[in-house]
């Protein structure tokens, strides 16, 4: 393992800030909003915020945590080890998804490896693992065949290299598929498997529909729109990636665009645009790092691996649920999947929930493992 520190050059900097100075807006239909895509107006607004955005500010942020790489399974895998003070802490690898990256966990990793210095428990406390998914970030170059079954073996051996016997696993998004896959594959050392953000459409059975509640019938209702109006961009990431990557790595704004639709759509509900429900210097970064490392084309490839990727199998690994707005989540489907001994509901927050209620998503993650 070698240690890892984020230091974009100065050029590629200052090779930002030319082509946001020289962007070529597209035309816009008159009268038309977010239904047709991000508004040409609004992300103007975005785009001038980027160009006074500090990215040493950011880059500094996640340098205060210690990083490393390793090879595995000839991959490099980038990934934040943090310690906790606390010598009984329980180990805890997270994965985030797409458009995501391990800056998505910057809120959260303080309070869960130190709880006491929040005015937490000291016994709730976690070492924890962040690893950039392969193809995301600086987990870079990517081979093919890295599915989400494949992920999770490396996970595996990345916990046994770092020495945990015993670990806890959490995730959003691609970690919601991950970490139940972590289960499946080692789980005579993962002792529990929490998850949220999970955005597949609910297997729902013709029998289920009785039993639905009002709130979970609303959530199937949410899920048919989004199938219908919402995953234009999985198509394409999981038909064509490298076809779609040209536009996405040619263009940092395209890029930020491409981003940003995302956080529109899977943000809390209640707030009206992305920068309402998480800082807009946040996703900045998360743009900025797609940028800097050019992983537009490989981070859309899981989609790509993912199509016909059958589910994790069923386990006996304690599995909880953390259920925020926009998530599909209906307990009577997953209950088929998972062993759920722990189930959360919460009416803030949305998909990424590390980001927009990063309060809820950690007490949520301690009282799981607590049970454990």
């Amino acid at each position: 393992m070698d240690p890892f520190r984020i230091e974009i050059p100065d050029q590629a900097v200052q090779d930002l800030a030319e082509r946001l100075r020289g962007v070529r807006w597209p035309r816009q239909l008159p009268g038309t909003g977010w239904d047709r895509g991000v508004p040409v107006d609004y992300l103007q607004k975005v785009v001038e915020r980027w160009q006074s955005y500090n990215w040493r500010t950011w880059e500094a942020r996640l340098n205060a945590y210690p990083q490393y790489t390793t090879r595995i399974d000839d991959q490099t895998i980038h990934f934040l080890h943090v310690r906790s003070p606390e010598r009984d802490a329980v180990p805890l690898i997270l994965t985030h998804g797409w458009p995501g990256s391990v800056a998505e966990f910057l809120p959260v990793i303080g309070p869960l490896t130190n709880p006491a210095a929040y005015g937490g428990d000291p016994r709730d406390a976690f070492h924890v693992v962040v690893p950039s998914v392969p193809g995301h970030g600086f987990s870079i170059p990517l081979e093919s065949g890295w599915n989400h079954e494949r992920i999770a073996r490396g996970w595996a051996e990345l916990m046994r290299r770092l020495g945990y016997d015993r670990y806890g696993a959490q995730g959003g998004d691609t970690g919601s598929v991950v970490s139940p896959w972590l289960g499946a594959v080692d789980p005579e050392h993962v002792i529990g498997v929490h998850i949220n953000g999970g955005l597949a459409f609910p297997d729902v059975r013709a029998d289920d529909l009785a039993y639905l509640n009002e709130v979970e019938r609303e959530r199937l209702a949410a899920a048919e729109r989004l199938r219908a109006v919402g995953t234009g961009y999985a198509e394409l990431q999981g038909t064509r990636p490298q076809t779609v990557s040209f536009a996405l790595s040619d263009s940092p704004v395209g890029q930020l665009a491409w981003i940003l639709e995302k956080f529109w759509e899977w943000t809390d509900p209640t707030r009206a645009l992305p920068e309402d429900a998480v800082e807009i210097d946040h996703l900045l970064t998360d743009a900025s790092i797609y940028w800097f490392t050019n992983t537009s084309a490989s981070s859309a490839n899981l989609y790509y691996e993912g199509r016909g990727e059958p589910a994790p199998p069923r386990t006996e690994v304690a599995t909880g649920v953390a259920v925020f707005p926009t998530d599909p989540a209906i307990r009577r489907v997953l209950d088929r999947r998972h062993r759920i001994v722990h189930w959360s509901e919460f009416t803030r927050g949305g998909h990424f929930a590390a980001l927009e209620a990063p309060d809820l998503l950690v007490d949520d993650i301690r009282t799981f493992f607590r049970g454990l």
